[in-house]
This record gives C-alpha cells, sequence and structure tokens, in this order.
C-alpha cells in the first residue's frame, strides 16, 4: 500500500505540473503530512538520492528532468507493472509458461499469480486469442494478429498516451525508442503531403506497431493475410517506403498490408480512399445520425454539421473495426477534456452509451474523448463567435492609425472580441456601453473593463486584453450560477461525513434516497444514474465527482451533496465532494449552466478544501460556495 501511495503521489504531481502543499497532497492521499513527507524521500532515495520531487515554500513538485528516472524505477511487484510483465511472458511464449515458475520469478504467492493470470487472459481472449491450461502450464493459442495486438497493449505505459520506454527499449533493442519516433514523424508527413487526415495520438501506437512487425517477422512469426480487408494502395506506398527509409529493411507484403489497414483504422483517414464498406456499415451510418441528432435534442445543444457528421460516421466506423480486435487508442487529452468541457465529454458518454446499446461496440474513456473531439470543434467554434464580447476602441485620430490598429485587434482577438463603436476624440466623453473599452490614452479609471493598449497592437496587449475578457466570462458565468443555487439544492439532501469505505455505487445510492424521498426523482433515476457510472466515472475534477443519469426525467433539477471527511475512490480519481445532480426535461437549459459552471467551482483543489472543513451543515456549505464563486 505504501509502494502504491508513493506512486500515487507522482501521479498527482506530474497530472498537475507545478507546485503543490504538503495538507493538499495528503488530504488527496488520506494520510497525513508526515506520511508525505516520508513519501517523497522514498521517491527520491529510488532514483539515487537526488531531489526527483523537489520541496520548497510552496510545498512540492516533480522536476521535469527526472520523471523519466522515476519511471524506470517501477517496481515490478507493483500489481500492474507485474501483470503486464506476466502477459509479455505469455504471449510470446509459443509452447506456454510453468505457474509455478512465474510465481518464484516474481516473487508472489500462487494464489497471487492466479489473479494475475485471471486479467491476463481477459486481455488475449478480448482481442482473439484462445486461453489454454495444461496443468501448471498456461497460454495463448491463436493468430498472430491477435497476439500482436495482445502485445502492443501489454506494452502500453500507466501513463495516457504513451507506451513504458524502458520495456520497449529491452524487448525490440536499444534505440528502438528513437526509431520509433522517427518512424511516426516520417509516416505523418508522408501522409499529410498525400491528402490524409492524420490522428497524431493514434500514429506513434502504428508507429511501434511498425517495429513489432519487423521484430516478430524476423523471428518468423509472420502476420497471415488481412482477408477481406481492401488496403488502400496510396497509403500502402506510403508505409512501404517509410519503413525501407527508416529501418533499412523491406517486411513481408501480407506484413505491410496488416499496417496499412491498421493505419486506416487507428492513424489516419484518407478523403476518397478506397473503401470496403458494406451494407452493414451503410446502416450504422444511417443508424449514427439517428442517433446524434436524439442525443444533440436531449441536451439542447446545436446539431452537427454534416461534415463534421460525416468524419464521425467514419470514425464509428473504424472504432466498430477496433473494438473487434482489441485495439484501442490511447487520448492524453482525455483529463483535459473531462475537467473542462464537462457537458462535451457527457455528450460524448451518451452517444457511446448509445452506440453500445445499438451495436454492442464498448467505448472506453479514451474512445469518449475521440468522440468529444470530433464534435466540440464544431461547438467550440460557434460558442465562441456566439460569445464574443463587444468593445469600444479608443485612439485619437492621427491619419489612419486607429484603423491599423482596429484592424490588428480583430486578426489578433476576433473570436473573442468584436469591435462595434470607434472614438478619435482626445479628450472622448465616456459613457461608453460596450463590454470592454480600449484605449490608447492613459486610463483615468479603474474600471474593470478597461484596458490600456499601446497603439500599435503588441503580444502584451493581446495577453491583457485575454485576461480582461476572460475575467468578465468567468464573472458572468458564475454571477449567473451564483444567483440559481438556491433553487437547486436541496436542504434534506445533504449528507456531511460519508464513510472512507464507500464505493460510488452506495454513495450514489444513499444521495438518491433523499431525492426519492423529496419526489424530485424515483428509483428508475437512481439505477439509471448507476448504469451511468459504470459506463464513464463522473469524477470530472480531482475534489469533485458529479454523477447523474442519461435521462432526463427528474420533476425538477435538482442537486444532493455529499461531502467526506477524507477522499473517496472514485473511478482512477480520488474525490470529496459528491453532487448528484437530477435533471429534469423542462429544465434542459439549466442542465448546460449547472453542469458546466459546478464543475468550473470545484477546479481549485485548496478552495474546495477550505469548503469541505468549513461546510460542516447545509446553510454553512452554501455560504462556503457562495464564498468560493465570489472569489
Amino acid at each position: 500500500m505504501t509502494r502504491q501511495r508513493q506512486d500515487r503521489l507522482v501521479d498527482l504531481l506530474v497530472r498537475s505540473g507545478s507546485w503543490r502543499t504538503a495538507a493538499d497532497l495528503a488530504d488527496r492521499l488520506g494520510v497525513t503530512t508526515r506520511s508525505i513527507r516520508s513519501y517523497v524521500a522514498a521517491v527520491n532515495e529510488r532514483v539515487g538520492g537526488t531531489d526527483a520531487i523537489e520541496s520548497g515554500a510552496m510545498g512540492y513538485r516533480v522536476r521535469p528532468d527526472r520523471l523519466a528516472a522515476i519511471r524506470d524505477t517501477a517496481d515490478e511487484n507493483v500489481p500492474d507493472v507485474r501483470r503486464h510483465a506476466i502477459g509479455r511472458t505469455i504471449v510470446l511464449a509459443d509452447d506456454g509458461v510453468d505457474v509455478y515458475a512465474l510465481a518464484d520469478e516474481h516473487f508472489v504467492s500462487e494464489g497471487t499469480i492466479e489473479a494475475d493470470l485471471a486479467w491476463v487472459r481477459a486481455r488475449g481472449v478480448e482481442r482473439g486469442l484462445r486461453w489454454e491450461r495444461r496443468g501448471p502450464i498456461v497460454g495463448f493459442v491463436g493468430e498472430e494478429s491477435a497476439r500482436r495486438a495482445t502485445l502492443r497493449s501489454l506494452l502500453l505505459a500507466d501513463t495516457p498516451g504513451g507506451y513504458d520506454e524502458s520495456v520497449v527499449e529491452g524487448l525490440l533493442g536499444v534505440g528502438s525508442v528513437d526509431r520509433s519516433r522517427v518512424l511516426r514523424a516520417r509516416l505523418s508527413a508522408q501522409l499529410t503531403a498525400s491528402g490524409y487526415f492524420v490522428n497524431e495520438f493514434a500514429l506513434g501506437g502504428v508507429a511501434f506497431a511498425v517495429l513489432l512487425a519487423a521484430w516478430r517477422s524476423a523471428a518468423g512469426a509472420v502476420i497471415e493475410s488481412v482477408g477481406d480487408a481492401v488496403v488502400d494502395p496510396a497509403a500502402r506506398g506510403v508505409v512501404d517506403e517509410v519503413t525501407r527509409e527508416v529501418l533499412g529493411a523491406a517486411l513481408p507484403a501480407a506484413e505491410v498490408d496488416a499496417l496499412t489497414v491498421l493505419l486506416r483504422v487507428r492513424g489516419a483517414v484518407a478523403s476518397g480512399s478506397p473503401s470496403d464498406d458494406t451494407d452493414d456499415d451503410t446502416a450504422i451510418a444511417a443508424e449514427l445520425r439517428r442517433i446524434v441528432d436524439a442525443v444533440t435534442e436531449r441536451f439542447a445543444v446545436p446539431a452537427l454539421e454534416d461534415d463534421v457528421l460525416t468524419r464521425l460516421v467514419a470514425h464509428v466506423q473504424n472504432l466498430r473495426r477496433r473494438s473487434s480486435g482489441g485495439e484501442w487508442s490511447r487520448n492524453p487529452l482525455t483529463r483535459t477534456l473531462k475537467a473542462s468541457y464537462p457537458l462535451l465529454f457527457d455528450v460524448a458518454v451518451a452517444l457511446a452509451s448509445a452506440l453500445y446499446e445499438r451495436f454492442g461496440i464498448p467505448v472506453h474513456d479514451d474512445e469518449v474523448a475521440y468522440l468529444a473531439m470530433h464534435i466540440g470543434g464544431q461547438w467550440e467554434r460557434r460558442r465562441s463567435l456566439e460569445n464574443r464580447l463587444t468593445a469600444t476602441l479608443v485612439c485619437p485620430g492621427y491619419y489612419e492609425m486607429h484603423e491599423l490598429l482596429r484592424t490588428g485587434i480583430e486578426q489578433s482577438l476576433g473570436s473573442v472580441l468584436m469591435i462595434t463603436d470607434v472614438h478619435t476624440d482626445a479628450e472622448p466623453s465616456g459613457g461608453f456601453d460596450t463590454d470592454l473599452v480600449l484605449t490608447t490614452l492613459e486610463a483615468g479609471q479603474n474600471a474593470d473593463n478597461v484596458v490600456q493598449i499601446s497603439p500599435f497592437f503588441t503580444d502584451v496587449d493581446a495577453e491583457r486584453v485575454m485576461a480582461a475578457v476572460a475575467r468578465i466570462r468567468r464573472s458572468r458565468r458564475l454571477s449567473q450560477f451564483r444567483a440559481e443555487l438556491s433553487r437547486y439544492f436541496v436542504p434534506s439532501a445533504f449528507v456531511r461525513g460519508i464513510e472512507a469505505g464507500a464505493d460510488e455505487e452506495s454513495v450514489i445510492r444513499r444521495l438518491g434516497a433523499l431525492l426519492v424521498a423529496d419526489g424530485v426523482i424515483d428509483e428508475d433515476y437512481v439505477e439509471s444514474t448507476v448504469a451511468r457510472e459504470r459506463t464513464s466515472s463522473t469524477a470530472f475534477t480531482e475534489t469533485l465527482a458529479v454523477p447523474h443519469a442519461i435521462g432526463m426525467t427528474a420533476t425538477r433539477t435538482a442537486i444532493a451533496i455529499g461531502i467526506a471527511e477524507s477522499t473517496l475512490p472514485w473511478g482512477d480519481a480520488r474525490v470529496q465532494v459528491v453532487a448528484m445532480v437530477a435533471f429534469s426535461e423542462t429544465d434542459r437549459e439549466a442542465f448546460q449552466t449547472v453542469f458546466e459552471q459546478f464543475v468550473e467551482v470545484f477546479s481549485d483543489a485548496s478552495s474546495v478544501q477550505r469548503l469541505v472543513r468549513r461546510g460542516t451543515d447545509f446553510p454553512a456549505f452554501l455560504e462556503q460556495l457562495a464564498a468560493l464563486i465570489d472569489g
């Protein structure tokens, strides 16, 4: 447990990327500040006594140049690391592996090994391998393509989006990581030049697949035919050329074909490329359009434009192929999207849930994030234009200077700001009715909406104006949310002191029972909330979980609050505040306001700790929450 908490400490520091206090870290891990000091010392000792985690007046942070050293000290006795290592051993053993030898090698009991084997078996079976056991000998039987897919999944690091580089180097040879980076860069450049839309996040996995193909085929384990899949000749040419160039050798034709198919499914989609779409694919495309329309209508968000929907259809068809072979794509932006765009992520979860119900396509959190990225770009462009602030430009007339200044501002900030009035008087009378006033004169007033800029618009000016725009937008959002607080919270649905051992389902049922008693929801809503939580964790920040149902069947929009004295495990995170939200169909607009603003308020962990400590009862909680919003 101590070693796991050390690794959890490192994870928290890496994810924040900045200083964190001992008190904050102790709250997150459910230990004392003294334990935090011990964990820091232990981690530093693991990397040779250096200050990989440095301390200072602001707390602790990980030195970026020592992060790789920390990860290189991964202990084989950490369960996840051990399971991956055991899995790789079994996948690569043609004649199976002795269970007792595995237990001795990893210094664990036979019971622990049996639990690890169940995990490994599930990994391989999901990707098409068959598990066989003959007494103490265990192993996989199946096609090389399934073996490769399983091996790739077992090379993934515990961090989002990456491969365990030290393991890759040990398996494929020194310099293999550098070669994979070269492969990725060359594939990206060549595919982009050929007119492909490249998924850079997934392309790293394709580069590792190329290295694996070269390694396995050189050992005589050549992949089978790609079957009925249509191989895009242009993409195949790129794969073959780049492989020869970087590796200095030609792969067997079947290997190049298989990599080209993998590239299409995971890495790139070409406009006008050959298609192997079947009638089933066409049916999926038509059904997906109906699903997307239903989801966007339910959440009262803009419908998708045709070009966005076309790309989404292609993505889902590739997702279906990936899921059938266990080829999941990591997404390093999952946590960021979840915390910064909770509504967008929730719409993607609803879409993923519908895909599973209709087509049996399971969608992991990282794949949900890809769905969110597909639909989020259009929303953000539209929302940015709709939410542009108005501005008055004050610039005394001197030839065409005010025109040049206006052009510079619009080119730099046109997506967030719209100049609606220009004053060229040397002494303007004031009384402007726009959101912002941008003036080249010395600001004689301290109003929050007045920003002094230079006559020639600079990057420093742009940063100053953007800061004012962000401040005004945040103030308006939170002011609206503050005014609606009393409307949504249910005084009788406030629980202080959730037990430390409580899990997600028990907390949801406890808070749900209070909303049922108040007549807000029924038992079906509680069950739907539990089902939604199983689909994807609702821990949107490091402190807050917002469990809710996908359907909006509550009699009114309401929030039940649960507070834990120490952090609770919630998905792959730990939280201290649980806000179960019930949404009604007649109050769909409130969904967007409540959901996004509530998550935004709880994004600052240190402020939330103050709320948790002082919110001893419902009135005190509301008072502290209002102060948190105003502050």
